[in-house]
């Protein structure tokens, strides 16, 4: 499984409130959802993002509440993977839960820019940054991840008999 996309970068501590802010979470419609990702940060994101583009952020993204609307609102606005030096424990676990790729790996968290072209091998934890040149090494996903984010998240990987 690969990504390729153009960078959105944010900073440290990005809470699952600026991801979705608490105002919209009389919804779970993913796309309704995706219309207000990430406003409260980054007002012009929605306008912005396309199919496949990837967020960068530095630590504890996805830190506050433990809300799975964040990694939700985020991949159905197109995102197609998260690159950040950590993560908060439960929004990786929600992350992974509903199909979104996050990959760990606090070197290129801080050495992407934002509008860079990166793309993410994800067998090989290799992420490539197309602007610069530059190549890091984040972890691998295990084969079982990779088949939970393929089959769109952990219940229909449960209810297509985990292929």
């Amino acid at each position: 499984m690969q990504a390729k996309g153009r960078v959105f970068k944010y900073g440290d501590n990005v809470d699952t409130d600026v991801i979705i802010p608490a105002r919209y979470l009389n919804s779970s419609d993913p796309a309704e959802l995706a219309t207000h990702c990430m406003e409260d940060i980054d007002k012009e994101f929605v306008d912005k993002v396309n199919k496949g583009d990837i967020i960068v952020a530095n630590k504890n993204f996805g830190c506050g509440s433990s809300r799975e609307h964040a990694p939700i609102a985020i991949k159905a606005s197109g995102v197609s993977c998260v690159i950040a030096e950590t993560f908060a424990r439960i929004f990786y676990r929600n992350a992974i839960n509903i199909g979104l790729p996050i990959i760990e790996c606090p070197e290129a968290a801080k050495a992407i820019s934002a509008g860079d072209e990166v793309e993410i091998d994800f067998d090989s934890g290799e992420i490539r940054d197309l602007t610069t040149g530059d190549s890091f090494r984040g972890q691998a996903f295990p084969e079982f991840m990779q088949k939970i984010i393929a089959n769109e998240g952990l219940v229909q990987w449960i209810n297509n008999g985990r292929p």
